[in-house]
């Protein structure tokens, strides 16, 4: 038997050494038959190798080992704390950011009361100063950017939802339309995409019927005109027939079986003047607050939207910016290394054309691009925005394991992909627990640094409080890195006030229900105390 085995074996080898001698596509396995084969392995599980083996803490991109063990042990309600001190490199390294502290401030230290169930709504009233007649005041300040349906799983989908209604913040649909993953609880914010997926006829144009029909017939609350995204601005999508399966084509309203494609741009504007035009016709027949998403490029478009908005007869009722440093859509490389500004930089570019015509208090700013982490989330607030958006660490909170094969649908935690075998692994019960508690967690630690700060609210920390390091001689506020004048980066003064009387009375009730504050100590299991990546 031993022989047999042995024999075949050899033979396999044989067969093996003799395909790669003959075969003329790789020239390493020409010249190394066999063993060759064992590069290719290990260029498929570089990622994997460099997640757990090669890179440091602090070292792998996009999201590093520290930032994803502090998504996936805060989704599960484990100790998300670091012990020996900071990983970045202060002593040498540049653009660390430092948020001031306080001795003395104006909050109240009773955060530590709230804990996990600690309230953060909007300083805004979004569609407010337009008087939209579904304006609302959104209850939270971390919401979820737009993943269609398509690019994520049902499974996927529904988990997210599930957790976005429980932790009570608004879940953006993505230019996938509105499929049934989606109708799980959570408040949504309606993407319409360059191909009107959801409200579009036979032919693919921008039907006002059906999306009047979908707003009556789904828990929308706002509606979100995306223009481009930080991972591919002014790039059309393709799904490949194969993957548009029966649900996807009745979900996106197209036929099944045949590649899905989405155009660059719109085909019911062309300008500025014609996009204001088709934002006040929406929000007058639907009564809902109408804005924008797109990534930082060229600048005169936010100078002739802020132009025409300045006449104050039509305009936005929110901006969302996207970075560069987005990635949750597939695209070529040139576009996710080197097309639309990081968020920062593009935020900020944007923001002074509004600020600079004073329009900036009447708009609400959204901010999306690795701002799911705390630390670049209050920087995006000390800038100006009043509501951040999160994707990929939603994914990781869903079980996303950054095995970065998106693009291939063969992610092996079934968050990114439509195999069914794959899809199949993901629990959307119990995944959406984690969503709610990652979303939980990130607006209970922005309530810490608000009052370390010494202000109520995120929206208070302002570009005075937070500074950009050089070096260890040198660092500057983020007011005079980016040229903020007196005044911006912040909400009215009566957002102010009415963010801070909420806070308050909020504060008062949650901490006579809440039970004692949570210790650094609260929620250590097993290994994760001891500071290793959890598992997905």
């Amino acid at each position: 038997m031993k022989k047999t085995l042995a024999g075949v074996s050899l033979a396999a080898l044989g067969a093996v050494a003799t395909h790669d001698l003959l075969q003329r596509r790789h020239a390493i396995l020409r010249n190394f038959p066999v063993v060759g084969h064992a590069r290719f392995w290990l260029e498929a599980i570089g990622p994997e190798l460099r997640q757990y083996i090669v890179a440091g803490n602090d070292e792998e991109r996009p999201f590093s080992r520290d930032q994803r063990r502090w998504v996936y042990a805060s989704s599960k309600l484990q100790n998300n704390y670091f012990g020996f001190g900071t990983d970045n490199d202060l002593e040498h390294g540049s653009g660390n950011v430092i948020v001031h502290h306080r001795t003395f401030g104006r909050a109240h230290p009773t955060h530590g009361a709230v804990g996990q169930e600690a309230r953060l709504p909007s300083a805004k009233v979004l569609g407010g100063p337009r008087g939209r007649t579904h304006a609302f005041r959104p209850a939270s300040v971390v919401n979820v950017s737009g993943m269609s349906f398509g690019s994520l799983s049902g499974r996927a989908i529904e988990a997210i939802n599930r957790g976005a209604a429980e932790a009570g913040c608004l879940h953006n649909t993505g230019e996938g339309a509105v499929s049934p993953y989606h109708r799980n609880g959570a408040d949504l914010v309606f993407q319409i995409g360059t191909a009107y997926f959801g409200c579009r006829d036979e032919q693919g144009r921008f039907d006002l019927a059906r999306l009047k029909d979908l707003v009556a017939s789904t828990p929308i609350r706002a509606l979100e005109i995306k223009l481009s995204q930080g991972a591919k601005p002014g790039l059309g999508g393709v799904l490949p027939a194969p993957k548009v399966s029966r649900e996807i084509a009745e979900t996106r309203g197209v036929p099944e079986g045949v590649d899905c494609l989405s155009p660059s741009r719109h085909a019911e504007f062309d300008d500025v003047d014609s996009m204001l035009d088709f934002v006040e016709l929406l929000a007058t027949e639907t009564g809902l607050p109408v804005g924008i998403k797109s990534a930082v490029g060229d600048l005169g478009f936010w100078n002739e939207l802020a132009d025409l908005m300045d006449r104050r007869d039509r305009g936005v009722d929110f901006v969302a910016i996207d970075g560069g440093e987005g990635g949750t859509g597939a695209s070529p490389l040139i576009f996710t290394d080197a097309v639309s500004l990081p968020f920062r930089l593009g935020f900020a570019r944007a923001y002074a054309a509004f600020a600079e015509r004073g329009l900036h208090e009447d708009v609400t700013f959204i901010g999306s691009g690795k701002l799911g982490l705390p630390d670049n989330a209050v920087v995006a607030f000390a800038l100006g925005a009043d509501m951040v958006n999160v994707a990929r660490e939603a994914m990781l909170a869903v079980g996303c394991i950054q095995a970065q094969k998106c693009h291939t649908g063969e992610c092996p935690t079934g968050v990114a992909t439509q195999n069914p075998w794959l899809a199949r692994g993901l629990d959307p019960a119990s995944k959406a627990e984690r969503v709610t508690n990652y979303v939980k967690t990130l607006r209970r630690d922005l309530l810490k640094v608000s009052e370390t700060c010494g202000v109520e609210h995120p929206a208070l920390i302002g570009p005075d409080s937070v500074e950009v390091l050089d070096n260890l001689s040198e660092g500057r506020l983020l007011e005079d890195v980016y040229g903020y004048r007196p005044g911006w980066g912040f909400p009215s003064e009566r957002d102010r006030a009415d963010i801070a009387r909420i806070m308050a009375a909020t504060e008062e009730a949650e901490a006579e229900t809440e039970g004692p504050p949570e210790t650094a100590e609260d929620g250590v299991r097993g290994d994760d105390a001891a500071g290793e990546v959890p598992s997905e």
